[in-house]
């Protein structure tokens, strides 16, 4: 099963059995990091899907969600890289989740504000503007692999804060 062009690097390539090891269960977004094209994408729609679930409990149960998700994934992450042997494989796409989550703070209640955050989100983390490119090439472990997604997060949220003033 090929998962993406990426896939000529070293290491293990994570299958549908993979997911039996709860670390990269989570890591490969309960099995959308599988997808044979654009799994970061699919990852980022188990994002929103968490941040539309979780957008009636109020902001600090979002955050407090976020934090959680962000801090359990610095572990994940990294340990899901090490066990696959690719540092960032295309596969763990669970800071694409927590990016999404986090972009979705700011997301305007109309009913465009959840597609809006969903495409500017993929767009600052495909493009990786400075300084979320730095972050992305300066920086090993899971916390280089969460944080260029947090980042991306942030910049989408601040986008759409700018665009809820303005309405």
């Amino acid at each position: 099963m090929t998962i993406s062009p990426e896939r000529e690097t070293p290491g293990v390539r994570p299958t549908l059995k993979s997911l039996a090891d709860p670390v990269h269960f989570f890591a490969l977004g309960f099995g959308t990091g599988l997808a044979p094209f654009a799994p970061g994408t699919f990852g980022s729609l188990v994002g929103l899907a968490f941040a539309l679930v979780l957008a009636p409990l109020g902001l600090w149960w979002n955050v407090l969600a976020i934090v959680a998700a962000v801090a359990a994934g610095v572990w994940i992450c990294g340990e899901s890289a090490r066990r696959l042997g690719v540092h960032d494989h295309p596969a763990i796409v669970w800071d694409e989740v927590a990016g999404m989550m986090i972009a979705m703070l700011a997301a305007p209640p109309a009913w465009w504000g959840a597609p809006l955050a969903f495409v500017l989100f993929r767009v600052f983390d495909i493009a990786k503007p400075w300084p979320i490119r730095e972050v992305d090439h300066g920086m090993a472990g899971g916390a280089g692999i969460m944080l260029d997604d947090v980042l991306a997060g942030i910049f989408a949220a601040l986008v759409l804060l700018v665009v809820g003033f303005a309405t």
